[in-house]
């Protein structure tokens, strides 16, 4: 992979390069590649990840928005066969990707749009089997919070709906360059055998959670007050509570 010294690391783009070697093998053995496996990798950056994962299956696109990075990933015979993508992941849809799907998905993604991806995900359920996404760890702890705590909140919310989560291992700031201030993990999503919300609903359902969470400290008769949510149910679930007391099952039952 590109040294320290030969890439302009760009802020902008939350770019963090792993360059452990012992923790890349960890990675590799936990996403366990197999043959026939179609891999999408989000921001390989120097290909680190991408060497230990390549030859061990079918097919694997990845999607770069660094224009430096795609060059030097075309330009290295060891990963002939890797088609790279140039653009913003949050404007691709999988489908249309040059790979056959459903795919496995990886990626050491900016921290800034991590749970934009996880959304991301969400709305692409169809077109992937399972992702493995290193984030800080504080939105690891966020996705699998418990009702009644400071971390549960949207996010907690519209992912149990849709998503399974397995949290893999912490990895501490120094295997990185540049160096992040926070700890970072590794998540692996499956998708629910059968999700708590059904495709045509997941829109309102994600604004309600948003509305209700927008003003987490105020009741829900306040924040859902112009979202017409049937009156039976606003007294089963008591609207007098404030978001971070209902389940994701009381929440799935507003829609």
């Amino acid at each position: 992979m590109p040294k320290k010294n030969d890439h302009p690391f760009r802020k902008k783009w939350g770019q963090n390069f792993l360059t452990d070697t012992n923790l890349l093998n960890k990675i590799a053995r936990t996403i366990d590649p197999k043959e026939g496996d179609q891999f999408l990798e989000i921001g390989p950056g120097g290909g680190a990840l991408t060497e230990r994962i390549l030859p061990f299956v079918k097919d694997m696109v990845a999607i770069e928005i660094d224009p430096l990075l795609i060059e030097y990933l075309e330009n290295q015979p060891i990963f002939q066969g890797l088609q790279v993508v140039h653009g913003d992941v949050l404007l691709q849809n999988i489908e249309d990707l040059p790979i056959h799907n459903p795919v496995r998905v990886i990626g050491n993604i900016p921290y800034n749009i991590t749970s934009s991806i996880i959304f991301w995900l969400i709305e692409q359920l169809d077109y992937w089997n399972d992702a493995f996404i290193m984030m800080q760890k504080e939105v690891a702890d966020r996705i699998s919070a418990n009702v009644n705590t400071k971390a549960y909140g949207r996010l907690t919310v519209v992912a149990g709906a849709y998503l399974d989560f397995d949290y893999c291992f912490t990895i501490k700031p120094d295997v990185f360059i540049p160096k992040p201030k926070v700890d970072s993990a590794i998540v692996r999503f499956t998708k629910k055998p059968t999700p708590l919300i059904d495709d045509d609903k997941y829109l309102r359902f994600n604004k309600i959670v948003r509305a209700a969470f927008s003003q987490r400290r105020k009741m829900l008769r306040n924040t859902l007050k112009s979202w017409d949510i049937p009156k039976e149910i606003q007294k089963e679930i008591g609207f007098n509570r404030r978001p971070e007391t209902l389940s994701i099952e009381e929440f799935v039952s507003m829609v």
